[in-house]
């Protein structure tokens, strides 16, 4: 049976995630909606990785197994045509080998929350960013993010609902940088905990506010205490941007 792997961009705010769920319109159910129309049969799209409701993606990617073969470009151009109109992209379709798993073959993952960082409400980013109206300070924000990476008990950033088995993770980048109004946090690892990127990131802008020092941070981490988060950031600016797999 014939495994394809498939790069998809999509808007999140219309979604209640990317998991399928009954009576609720998801990520990966208008792709399998979509497959379904191209094909004839029905196709379970594995993810990389669940994102939360209103999270976008650059660089998702998933796989899935077709019971024929097929060109990729027709795959590609024809689930385009059955996603409309709702905001999801097949970028790309490669063939793959059928030990590759989008999920547990990733070696790395890559994430970005935008912040923009005015007073005035947002009219053509609506939904693609965090608007704080309070003036931040970058610098503190990325000095306090340096404590969090490396390894470590992430407890603190973690979602009481998360069902990882354990809450260490190793955070390989976490910068935080400015361009005019925006404020941009990368984030690479191989994996990340329930929340754990938008739980950071409200954290950080209570260092950015100067509500927290950014020692304070590395208390919240030292904490493995739940309680000790700050506000966690909305779903609006976080995107995935990259899902990379060995060569």
């Amino acid at each position: 049976m014939p495994r394809y792997k498939l790069l998809i961009e999509y808007d999140g705010s219309p979604f209640q995630g990317w998991q399928i769920q009954d009576t609720v319109l998801t990520v990966a159910g208008v792709l399998e909606a979509a497959l379904e129309k191209l094909s004839g049969e029905r196709v379970k799209v594995f993810g990389a990785g669940r994102t939360d409701a209103g999270v976008h993606a650059r660089g998702q990617a998933a796989h899935i197994d077709l019971s024929k073969d097929w060109e990729t470009d027709v795959i590609r151009d024809g689930m385009n045509a059955h996603l409309r109109p709702h905001p999801v992209a097949i970028l790309s379709v490669e063939k793959v080998s059928e030990d590759f798993d989008a999920r547990f073959s990733a070696v790395k993952r890559h994430y970005v929350y935008r912040i923009l960082n005015r007073r005035s409400d947002l009219a053509l980013d609506r939904n693609r960013f965090w608007r704080v109206t309070r003036p931040l300070d970058e610098r503190k924000m990325h000095e306090a993010a340096q404590y969090l990476v490396g390894n470590h008990d992430f407890t603190t950033f973690r979602s009481t609902e998360c069902q990882a088995k354990s809450p260490l993770k190793t955070l390989d980048v976490l910068n935080v940088t400015r361009a005019g109004e925006e404020v941009r946090i990368e984030t690479s690892a191989r994996s990340f905990l329930h929340n754990q990127v938008r739980s950071i990131t409200g954290s950080l802008e209570q260092v950015g506010e100067g509500r927290w020092t950014p020692a304070d941070m590395k208390r919240a981490l030292e904490a493995r205490d739940r309680s000790a988060c700050g506000p966690v950031a909305p779903p609006d600016g976080l995107y995935l941007m990259r899902v990379d797999y060995a060569k």
